[in-house]
């Protein structure tokens, strides 16, 4: 059966590592900042997008993954 949480409770597994990539970013990046460059790749976030997502209470489908490593500069 298709199981939409992970063991954790949360709804994605990338949150956690996508706020530590950020963070690490130099100079720091901040949520609103990611957000913004999302938006130039043309995925429509916001900040409160971004929390969701790193707090793990958001879905991420791969074209946002894969939008969201290319600002990051890492893979997907």
């Amino acid at each position: 059966m298709y199981k939409t949480k992970a063991p954790d409770g949360k709804l994605n597994i990338c949150g956690a590592k996508i706020a530590r990539l950020r963070i690490g970013m130099v100079p720091k990046c901040s949520q609103r900042a990611l957000a913004e460059r999302l938006q130039l790749q043309g995925i429509e976030f916001s900040k409160n997008t971004v929390q969701c997502i790193e707090s793990g209470n958001r879905f991420v489908t791969d074209l946002e993954l894969k939008a969201i490593a290319q600002v990051l500069g890492v893979t997907a």
